[in-house]
């Protein structure tokens, strides 16, 4: 079985993913949670990680093929040469693993203690206050016995 990106019509990728899935066809459907403003509101919503494409998972002589092209929701199948784009296993689970993480990310809650890797203050335990920016976080540590405000890289965090 090999990966395939398929092309869905313009704001209908959630349809296409559960008419295909409904088929017993396996895809994958990646998505981000993001911040955007609305009337002058913050909002979170959740967008496609991949604006216009998902991903499905079949076999090559599989009978579903002839199914794809009118399943609702669904423009075409992306083709290279006359055939169907194979995506690599490999790129599937980087990109699995990376959706993993932003969705992990997310997951830091104030006063969620974690340990630093990394740094100067390697190995040190420290607790969560909150997020600085996309790539940093702001911890408290305790440094000679006093707890300090510390920023450090959210790649330094690992959970205690």
């Amino acid at each position: 079985m090999a990966w395939y990106v398929v092309q869905y019509k313009p704001l209908e990728g959630d349809r296409a993913f559960v008419n295909l899935s409904q088929q017993g066809i396996e895809s994958f459907f990646p998505k981000i949670t993001v911040q955007r403003i609305r009337n002058l509101k913050r909002t979170w919503v959740e967008e496609p990680l991949f604006k216009g494409y998902l991903f499905i998972n079949m076999q090559t002589e599989d009978p579903l093929w002839s199914k794809i092209r009118s399943t609702r929701g669904v423009s075409r199948v992306v083709i290279f040469g006359g055939r169907p784009a194979v995506l690599a296993d490999t790129i599937m689970q980087q990109i699995q693993k990376t959706l993993d993480g932003i969705n992990n990310q997310d997951g830091l809650q104030k006063g969620q203690e974690l340990k630093l890797e990394g740094g100067p203050f390697s190995g040190i335990n420290a607790i969560f206050q909150s997020y600085d920016g996309d790539e940093r976080a702001i911890v408290l540590i305790t440094f000679m016995q006093k707890q300090q405000r510390v920023k450090v890289p959210l790649s330094a965090l690992a959970s205690a």
